[in-house]
């Protein structure tokens, strides 16, 4: 369906619309395949709106008159990632936005609102397109923010020794989730920079000030999820680590064991050899003198550790 401004958004039929007004609209693939034609929108850009692109980072289309691209969006808190997409066709004072898979209206409802903040006095195609931006990463600060606090409370789990089984599988599902974002915002990039570049000639000469600025707001959001990616990068390494150093305490008090007991080996191996001409056979206290001989050999050797440090 395709939207005017008068006195106010007006529902207006494509074939009704003035061409000399700003219009807008989010139709399906089907409806775009009929309109296509009488829009100028090549075949192949509207092939490629029959199916989600398997990347974020499917690229921007420029032409004489209009500027296509796909944008997916991302919920990486959802339990099932579940990713949204859309097409984007903006010419001169039209821009139309394309259902490819937005099941539960997640786009559409943000479009529709950023529709509603303009009246026709206010509205331009600039404006629009800046304020859909926006709504896409409007609850992405806070989200930045929760996964901060996130890593930090692993980071004193970490410290403090409390980590569970699944730390490793809670760093993992966090990079999971920052890459998600990183290549949301290199898309939004990738969009916003084309469109600021303006090669087209689709905007008046001076009104690139809000895309502009949605850009260079998206730049800080990219750079602090690289900040925070690094930061569980770190975590993981610092995780690992403790690992190697429980493993080498292990190793180190096994090796310790093993020197202690070491020569009860050589004791046993010794009476074992079972020659007649052992006197300890034939001694009555042979017996007991071997369990004293075991007990204060390893006994010396376990002060020997200790006085030494080994268990340290």
């Amino acid at each position: 369906m395709f939207y005017q401004y008068h006195d106010k958004l007006t529902e207006t039929p494509l074939e009704q619309a003035d061409r000399t007004r700003l219009t807008v609209g989010f139709v399906s693939g089907e409806a775009l395949a009929a309109i296509a034609p009488s829009l100028g929108f090549a075949p192949s850009a509207v092939q490629a709106c029959a199916s989600m692109h398997k990347y974020f980072r499917s690229g921007v289309e420029v032409y004489d008159d209009y500027t296509f691209t796909q944008l997916r969006v991302a919920d990486p808190e959802a339990e099932d990632s579940r990713h949204c997409c859309v097409a984007l066709f903006i010419k001169r004072d039209l821009i139309v936005l394309v259902d490819v898979e937005d099941p539960d209206n997640t786009i559409r409802g943000k479009f529709m609102g950023v529709l509603g903040r303009y009246t026709e006095a206010t509205a331009t195609q600039e404006k629009l397109l800046y304020a859909f931006f926006d709504a896409l990463v409007q609850n992405d600060t806070q989200f930045l923010e929760r996964t901060g606090l996130e890593i930090s409370a692993l980071e004193e789990d970490l410290i403090h020794n409390d980590t569970d089984k699944d730390f490793n599988v809670d760093i993992l599902d966090l990079k999971k989730m920052l890459l998600v974002k990183h290549n949301f915002y290199e898309q939004l990039l990738d969009i916003t920079e084309e469109l600021v570049e303006d090669d087209n000639d689709l905007f008046p000469d001076g009104e690139l000030r809000y895309l502009a600025n949605i850009s260079t707001r998206i730049t800080r959001l990219r750079e602090d999820v690289d900040s925070l990616s690094n930061s569980v990068v770190h975590l993981q390494d610092a995780y690992q680590s403790t690992l190697d150093m429980k493993l080498n305490n292990t190793m180190k008090i096994l090796t310790v064991l093993t020197t202690v007991f070491f020569p009860l080996t050589i004791i046993v191996g010794w009476y074992g050899m079972n020659f007649d001409s052992m006197v300890e056979f034939h001694w009555r206290f042979g017996y007991l003198y071997v369990i004293g001989l075991s007990v204060a050999v390893v006994a010396a050797f376990w002060i020997l550790a200790k006085k030494m440090k080994w268990f340290k």
